[in-house]
Formats: structure tokens, sequence, C-alpha cells
């Protein structure tokens, strides 16, 4: 018997890459899409996709944070119409949807780890943006999964980590913020967890729902860009607070996530992000 594909979407992008690999290694059954190869907004283009595929995995997401406060609809679009758009097309086909969302959908208060209950709040377009994407899900599949992930880092994509890592090849002294603390999470990572959990939902239907996914332990960025450049002599740290460093889009000073309700449901250990960076290329281990 002919097994149906697994459908990825934004293939190309950080976590979508991942996933790509993942699949290509495991031999998975599995069809690729990047923006050129589908247009997540185009709707015959999401039926040509996901028509007679198992499952979707949308990994594509409008991810230029402060570019979305000036780029509010095309952020609106690709993360908040869009995703609407792909569970409206699953429903039709009878398949489940895995979705990534974000910490960014909080408000960033208080202490304790975010938990998939709490109300959100997003501060930011990004963030606002991702939140309607969610609700858009919600709305119309029931077969869904929401993962709300932060701070991803990986091989592929810019992120914190290969910016830290340049900006020491040319400064003598980085200022980085110290009181916005979360979970850096690998991509690979990400990918493992996403394709665990679409094995799971294949054999049971009672597990659909909104989870939470990051790496430990939690730090702030001050404290994760010190472990990312601890093998370099001669570049300075210094932690700033987040009013001395204004961007366009606020940033959520908790972003910490709560993860224990995927571990339940899937088996899905948090990853310790220390491991991931430490199999970098010139990454110092702790």
């Amino acid at each position: 018997m002919t097994r149906l594909p697994l459908v990825v979407l934004g293939a190309h992008g950080q976590v979508g890459r991942e996933v790509m690999d993942l699949c290509l290694r495991q031999d998975r059954a599995a069809r690729f899409y990047d923006r050129a190869t589908c247009d997540v907004a185009n709707v015959a283009a999401l039926h040509a996709a996901i028509a007679e595929s198992s499952c979707v995995i949308n990994c594509a997401a409008y991810t230029a944070v402060d570019k979305a406060e000036s780029e509010t609809a095309e952020a609106h679009r690709i993360n908040g119409e869009a995703p609407g758009l792909i569970a409206q097309v699953c429903c039709i086909h009878a398949v489940p949807l895995l979705h990534l969302s974000t910490d960014y959908v909080f408000d960033g208060s208080g202490s304790r780890p975010w938990r998939e209950e709490d109300p959100i709040a997003p501060q930011n377009v990004y963030g606002r943006s991702k939140a309607e994407g969610e609700a858009r899900i919600r709305a119309v599949l029931p077969q869904h999964i929401i993962l709300r992930t932060s701070w991803v880092f990986g091989a592929h994509g810019q992120n914190f980590v290969k910016t830290m890592r340049r900006l020491a090849a040319t400064r003598p002294e980085i200022s980085v913020v110290s009181d916005q603390r979360g979970g850096p999470t690998p991509a690979a990572a990400i990918a493992a967890a996403l394709a665990t959990i679409a094995d799971t939902v294949a054999a049971r239907d009672d597990l659909y729902g909104t989870y939470h996914f990051a790496g430990a332990p939690a730090v702030s960025w001050y404290e994760f860009a010190k472990v990312i450049l601890a093998s370099l002599q001669g570049v300075r740290i210094v932690p700033i607070d987040s009013a001395h460093y204004p961007t366009p889009a606020k940033r959520p000073l908790n972003a910490v996530l709560d993860c224990h309700k995927v571990h339940a449901a899937f088996g899905i250990e948090q990853p310790d992000w220390r491991t991931a960076l430490a199999a970098f290329p010139d990454a110092s281990p702790v």
C-alpha cells in the first residue's frame, strides 16, 4: 500500500529545513514546498499541495519581528490569514495540521513559565499576527496541533547564535539585553518533536490542541550570549536593560514556556540547548 506523504510548507526556513533533512534521513514519504512552489495564501496552490497527504506541517511564517511593525499587512497575510486558509484546505481533505507558533503571543509579564491555557496579550505586530493565525486554525479545524516555541536557533537561516558570532568577529565589546528571559530552542529539536507528534496523531485523535515546546534551561539573552562566545578571548559582553536597547517591536521580558503538557501527551523532553550549541562548529560546550 502506498504511503500518503507528509506535506511540509515553508520547507526552506530555519525549522522547515530541519524537518526536510529529518524526513530525508528517515526515508519518510514527504513533499516539501517553499514560497516559490506554494504560496500559503493561495487556496488553489494549497489544494494542489495538500490533497492526498497524511499530515501537513506548516513552517511558513513571517519572522522579521521588527520589520513587521512597518509591514503589518504582510505579517498578517502570512502569519494570520494564511494559517486559516491552510486549515480550511486541511479540513476539506480531512488532513491534520501541525502549526508552529510563538511565545510572543504572551505579554511577557510575571516570572513563572507560561502555560498553554494562560490568556494571550501580544505586545507587537508579529505576536498579534501569530495569535490571529492560531485563532483562525482553531475556528475551522479541530484536527490541529499548535506548537508554540521560542528563541529558535540552528544551522539554517539567521538567528541569535549566528548574529553573536558575526558581531564578535569585528567588535571587542557587545551589549546584550539581560532582562528578557526565555528558552533557546534548537531547530533540529523542533523538527524531531514535530515528527513525533505527526506519528502519534496518525494513530490517536484525542491529543489535538495547543502545546509548548522550548529548550532548557531558561536564560537571558545575555547569559545565552556568554555561552555562545565562551571560547573567544578578548570579546567583552556587557549586560544592558531592554530600555537601553530600543527596538521597533516590544519584546516580552518573560518568554519562558511551560512544557509539561507536550511531555505528558507525547513523551517529548525539553532539549538542552547547551548540547545543541556544543555541536555547532566553533561552539564551546558548557
